[in-house]
C-alpha cells in the first residue's frame, strides 16, 4: 500500500484537483466566448450567463450590471464592482474564492517545494557524515574480519604441524632435504 494509503492521498490531492478543475472549466469557458465585438452594457439587467459569454465581460452580481473588464488591471477595482459579487468566467465564482482558492494552492505549492527542498539537504548532510548506528556497524565488521583472519592463520598453522608431522609438509625448497648441513 502506498505511503498514507490511498484514501490519504486522494484527500491530500483534492485541493489542487479542484484548483484545476476550476481553471479548465475557466479555460473551456474562456473558448467557447463569443466574439467581442458585442458591447458588455448591451448585457445589463439581463443573466450572468448571457454576459458571460463573452469573455471580455465582468458580471456585477450586486447591481446586474454587465461591464467590460478592465484589463489595465489585474483585479476590477472596488468602485467598479466589489470583489465578493464580481464574476468573470464563470457565473458561480467570485473573484474572492478565487483569489482564496488561487493563493492557498499556490502557498501549498511553495510549502511542498521547500520541505522537498529541505529534505533533499539534510538528507545530503546526514549521508556525508555517518552516524553512531553506522560507526558501530563498520567497528563490528571491521573486529569480525580480524577475528575471521586470526581463526584463518590460526588453522593455518595446525595444519601445517599436521602435515610435518606426517611428513606431507611441502617445503619452499624440495632439495632441502638432501643437503648436508
Amino acid at each position: 500500500m502506498a505511503f498514507g494509503g490511498t484514501r490519504g492521498l486522494m484527500q491530500r490531492w483534492e485541493p489542487v484537483l479542484g484548483a484545476v478543475a476550476l481553471f479548465l472549466m475557466l479555460l473551456s469557458a474562456a473558448a467557447a466566448q463569443e466574439p467581442s465585438g458585442a458591447a458588455c452594457s448591451q448585457n445589463t439587467n439581463r443573466t450572468c450567463e448571457e454576459c458571460l459569454k463573452n469573455v471580455s465581460c465582468l458580471w456585477c452580481h450586486t447591481n446586474k450590471a454587465c461591464v467590460d473588464y478592465p484589463v489595465s488591471r489585474v483585479l476590477p477595482p472596488s468602485s467598479l464592482c466589489q470583489l465578493s459579487s464580481a464574476r468573470w468566467g464563470v457565473c458561480w465564482v467570485n473573484f474572492e474564492a478565487l483569489i482564496i482558492t488561487l493563493s492557498v494552492v499556490g502557498g501549498a505549492i511553495l510549502l511542498a517545494v521547500a520541505v522537498c527542498c529541505a529534505c533533499c539537504c539534510c538528507g545530503r548532510r546526514r549521508s556525508r557524515k555517518p552516524d553512531k548506528g553506522e560507526e558501530k556497524a563498520a567497528r563490528e565488521r571491521e573486529e569480525r574480519r580480524i577475528r575471521q583472519e586470526e581463526r584463518r592463520a590460526e588453522m593455518k598453522s595446525r595444519h601445517d604441524e599436521i602435515r610435518k608431522k606426517y611428513g606431507l609438509f611441502k617445503e619452499e625448497n624440495p632439495y632441502a632435504r638432501f643437503e648436508n648441513n
